[in-house]
């Protein structure tokens, strides 16, 4: 042993736990972290915005299981990457955010940029920390590794005090984290196997955190072998190939009405992971609470979760890996009762999935279910697809077939601005794995404002990702709320934007804007081409009509149902 700076420390300490890669803003209150990297095998990006980054992080725990790590500065550094730190407890994700903090001599005086960190992050991570001795720097950090991988996953904030970082220590590394997860018990599972045995309409859901490519592939084997069902959770559509003949849609905003009766009308419901929460139960009504209609067997990673909305009939507190292998290893039941339905369930999503009426209803020289066609025959089905929030979002859930394990990065808690930054994390990540399947952002125009700037990132990390902007000037998910309840009364929800083609072309980018069917199909290769001859990323901004607002309904319907339902004696 020798003695090392904290920064030294920390660095030294993230490579024993086998980080490759950490995304951050500088700041000035952990130079010497940046000092340490600079001689690290750990490759630091450096990003636009706070925000961005732990966006990055947040996208990095996704795809890869282990925490994503992520460096900003004190007060408004923190502040800014919050949104990433929420993204990341809401959508059970391992992540590592490391704030510098004011000197021991400056604490609690309300120093330049100081905030309690505890009290700012307590409520949305699974632990919030400070160190204040440089000799406890492997201790901490292996513990937060430990913490944010075990049980539920999930994001760990570490504040590093300015002085500390300087202070020198002889201690040693520790070892690198072992993350801990329950499994199933031998009754639990010949119970289930029970319930389902006597089920005669079951619905297996498929959500959470956790996963890996064998889990999800044990998982589908048990849906095989017994001719089930499988919807997947709000925002976790990768957990089964959506081409499978037993995957039956999604469950979430803007459900497919059949499939929301099939789960009201199921005897039995599995659910693998997810927290069924607002999103995934439609406001908590898919299941009545706090006992469901259904039988219900709930399995989650996190045992505070069972029982905290629905009394479920059997509980089992089990990690992904776990459960799903010992379900893979379950003897075939009888499937005879259900399993002529699920060829029906899965004609129900076909036609669900068909052109909807808004545009066959109506000519329009943007026809957006057209674009994701043309998207779907361009890209293979490993293609990764990214989106923050917004009514544009529905495209990609409603319309793409995601492929399989880790093909959909989208926050669960709703965040606008993740897609961007998410997918330019995920095309870093990929290269340095030396993977090189396409990326693809869905962005809104208020979605796409918010984190643009990582297009900046991108071009200097050479990510080659397709962004595909949907411009319709406005905030139209807050206008479609504003249209039903307060019809015509338009406030706070028209936006003015950029040319957007010519604000990527700026930052060094491909950049086409298109108003038509036809001029999107022509486009559509001439960026593919760019970003395969170049490493570069490429934009191509959708002008459309703002009646389409939704593929069920345009803007003049949503207001004139407002209207309906306004007026009395209607």
């Amino acid at each position: 042993m020798t003695l090392r700076t904290g920064g030294q420390l920390l660095v030294d300490a993230l490579k024993t736990q086998g980080t490759e890669i950490a995304f951050g803003v500088p700041g000035e209150s952990y130079l010497a972290v940046l000092d340490a990297l600079h001689d690290s095998a750990i490759r630091f990006i450096i990003n636009r915005h706070e925000s961005g980054a732990a966006f990055m992080a947040e996208a990095y725990g996704k795809l890869t299981g282990k925490p994503g790590i992520c460096f900003v500065t004190r007060g408004p550094g923190a502040t800014n990457a919050s949104i990433g730190v929420h993204t990341a407890h809401q959508d059970s994700t391992p992540m590592i955010l490391f704030i510098g903090q004011v000197g021991g001599d400056f604490v609690e005086r309300e120093a330049f940029q100081e905030i309690d960190y505890r009290r700012m992050f307590g409520t949305m991570t699974k632990w919030t920390a400070q160190i204040d001795r440089a000799d406890r720097i492997p201790e901490y950090v292996a513990h937060a590794f430990q913490v944010a991988t075990s049980g539920r996953p999930g994001p760990v904030v570490l504040a590093l005090p300015e002085d500390m970082l300087a202070d020198q220590a002889d201690v040693a590394d520790a070892r690198p984290y072992q993350p801990v997860q329950a499994s199933p018990a031998a009754s639990q599972l010949d119970q289930l196997r029970n319930m389902l045995a006597a089920a005669r309409q079951p619905v297996v859901i498929l959500g959470g955190a956790g996963w890996t490519p064998a889990a999800c592939d044990d998982i589908r084997r048990f849906v095989e072998t017994n001719a089930l069902p499988a919807a997947c959770a709000f925002r976790f559509q990768d957990l089964l190939d959506n081409r499978h003949p037993n995957y039956i849609g999604d469950i979430g905003i803007g459900i497919n009405p059949k499939l929301s009766a099939r789960i009201r009308q199921a005897d039995l419901l599995i659910a693998i992971g997810p927290r069924l929460g607002e999103m995934t139960t439609s406001g908590y009504t898919l299941l009545d609470s706090p006992v469901p209609r259904q039988k219900l067997v709930h399995i989650h990673a996190g045992a505070e979760e069972l029982g905290r909305v629905y009394q479920a009939d059997l509980m089992i507190n089990s990690g992904m890996p776990q459960i799903a292998q010992a379900l893979a290893a379950m003897p075939p039941i009888d499937s005879s009762a259900w399993s002529a339905g699920v060829a029906e369930a899965r004609a129900e999503l076909a036609a669900w999935q068909a052109e909807p009426p808004v545009f066959k209803d109506r000519e329009t020289p943007l026809n957006l279910w057209q674009v994701v066609q043309s998207l779907k025959q361009a890209l293979p089905a490993n293609t990764i697809v990214t989106n923050g929030a917004g009514n544009f979002a529905t495209w990609a859930h409603r319309f793409w077939p995601y492929g399989g394990f880790r093909t959909q990065l989208a926050p669960t808690s709703g965040a606008m601005g993740y897609g961007v930054p998410a997918a330019v994390g995920a095309k870093i990540i990929e290269q340095m794995q030396g993977i090189h399947r396409p990326v693809v952002n869905f962005a809104g125009d208020g979605d796409f404002m918010m984190t643009g700037q990582e297009l900046a990132t991108a071009v200097q990390y050479g990510a080659g990702v397709l962004f595909i902007v949907f411009n319709n000037g406005m905030f139209g998910t807050i206008r479609m709320h504003q249209e039903r309840e307060y019809p015509g009364r338009i406030s706070g929800t028209a936006i003015r934007n950029p040319d957007f083609a010519a604000l990527a072309r700026a930052y060094g980018a491909f950049g086409e804007a298109v108003a038509s069917t036809q001029a999107f199909a022509e486009a559509l290769p001439r960026a593919l081409r760019h970003i395969d001859a170049s490493n570069l990323p490429a934009l191509i901004e959708l002008q459309y009509d703002p009646e389409l607002l939704t593929p069920n309904a345009s803007l003049s319907a949503i207001r004139a149902q407002g209207e309906k339902a306004r007026t009395p004696g209607r």
